[in-house]
């Protein structure tokens, strides 16, 4: 294979594990998108930067004022030849710009640590200077515990670090020409004042030098704050996510959005080698240009498990390919079908040798998703109706079987235990309550009456008033 063919597919691949992620945004005073009106201070011009606000800002060049309003906490970071000088008559001016004009630096603590469009990812530095970015799902598209992250050289920045983690673990970190490999050397920097203006927010950040030891793959460890990484990555757009030509699109685990293209789940062995899989779809597959256009994401993920999709299980560690491409329209993910579907021929074929167990698609395209996904939905819902049904006569057997055992033991305790003395006597309040009396029984409560109904407590026996005590002996 011609070296530059192999070089161009090799950035159409991420593994997840190892990468570098540099911050892109800046705060340099010469950045026109950091200014309200999107340019930089006219000659003559006043600047504002609100007061209660702290800033770390590069300035690069020298810049003629009348008047500039400085933060109570903040710092200005002059590069050589740079400065401000007090605007005269003389001095020159800028084509468009308004002598007097007032010009206020836009609030940078918005900007966030864990916000996917604020990161590019690549194999390698050179590939990020180059722009050959790579594509993640969005939990791997902010730095992960085993990548390298980098803040340009020449900018001064200000970012949020606040993480559900609290404490996000880095390989290494690199700002201001220097690159941190050690925790304690990059806790000292911490310290000083420039850090505490480029880095804000309830969260910390660790320098570990450690990389990924497991042959199989690492998790990026960023799912905790897989809720923060979405709300960071939606705010810009109302909340919602852009909209897919595919009727039933697919949600990688890890990512926040639904994408047309293809999922191949694999399920590996202890003998599975991530970095030699990747060499194998390489070479195998994305140095074909038939798959011009195609990008892969590869990475270990934990998947939630459920029985009949309902009762949540402990999550499985699983290798998720997930393939997208550069197609439109109807056309829209039917080189990532066309790929995955190679891919688990290969798996079937020789997935063996390489430690992989068994493999599974999931598709969304513009052309087959109303039919083919439509399929899958349907066997879904079915699978959920089913999985209710059961659940609702595991549950009705349950009580039925609670409400017998009640009963039994209920019936149990109200028996008497053998061999009690008890009383199977009564008193009838017809007669012996004289407000009871019936009117047509004259006598019938008289102090004799009463006196010979008393119960006899012996067995059963009773005197019945009406009667002869020698006509009802029993």
């Amino acid at each position: 294979m011609n070296p530059n063919t192999y070089l161009l597919f090799l950035l159409l691949i991420n593994v997840a594990g190892a990468a570098y992620k540099q911050w892109v945004p800046n705060t340099n005073f010469e950045n026109a998108s950091n200014w309200d009106k999107n340019r930089v201070p006219c000659v003559g011009g006043t600047i504002v930067f609100e007061n209660d606000k702290k800033l770390s800002v590069l300035v690069q060049s020298m810049h003629s004022i009348t008047e500039m309003y400085i933060p109570w906490d903040g710092e200005f970071i002059l590069a050589s030849g740079s400065g401000f000088a007090a605007y005269t008559t003389h001095s020159s001016s800028d084509p468009g710009c308004e002598t007097g004009s007032i010009t206020t630096f836009r609030d940078a603590d918005s900007y966030q640590w864990l916000d996917p469009t604020l990161w590019h990812t690549a194999s390698s530095i050179d590939d990020l200077e180059s722009g050959n970015y790579l594509f993640s799902v969005h939990e791997e598209s902010v730095p992960c515990q085993y990548d390298d992250v980098i803040f340009p050289t020449g900018n001064s920045f200000r970012v949020n670090i606040q993480s559900s983690n609290q404490m996000t673990e880095l390989k290494s970190i690199s700002l201001m020409g220097q690159k941190f490999t050690r925790d304690a050397d990059f806790a000292r920097y911490m310290q000083s004042n420039t850090a505490k203006q480029q880095f804000h927010g309830q969260g910390s950040l660790k320098v570990t030098n450690t990389k990924c030891s497991d042959q199989t793959g690492c998790s990026c460890g960023n799912s905790g704050d897989h809720e923060n990484i979405c709300s960071a990555l939606l705010q810009h757009s109302e909340n919602e996510c852009p909209g897919v030509v595919c009727m039933y699109p697919l949600r990688p685990v890890g990512h926040c959005c639904d994408i047309c293209g293809a999922i191949v789940s694999l399920q590996y062995s202890p003998d599975f080698e991530i970095e030699k899989y990747r060499n194998r779809l390489i070479h195998t597959f994305l140095s074909l240009s038939k798959y011009t256009g195609v990008q892969i994401a590869i990475s270990k993920v934990y998947k939630p498990q459920s029985i009949l999709r309902i009762v949540p299980r402990e999550s499985v560690p699983e290798i998720q390919v997930v393939i997208i491409d550069n197609k439109t329209g109807s056309e829209t993910g039917a080189s990532a079908e066309q790929l995955a579907s190679e891919i688990m021929t290969d798996v079937t074929n020789h997935g063996e040798s390489f430690g992989i167990v068994r493999g599974k698609m999931q598709v969304a395209t513009g052309i087959n998703s109303s039919q083919s996904s439509g399929r899958r939905t349907v066997v879904n819902i079915t699978a959920s109706v089913f999985g209710v049904l059961c659940l609702l006569l595991v549950g009705t057997t349950i009580f039925l079987l609670k409400a017998r055992i009640k009963r039994f033991w209920k019936r149990n305790s109200d028996l008497e235990p053998f061999g009690e003395t008890f009383d199977k006597g009564f008193d009838n309040p017809m007669y012996d309550t004289p407000g009871y009396a019936p009117a047509d029984v004259p006598g019938l409560y008289s102090e004799d009456a009463l006196r010979a109904s008393t119960v006899k407590r012996s067995g059963i026996y009773f005197i019945n008033p009406l009667f002869d005590e020698d006509e009802c002996t029993i």
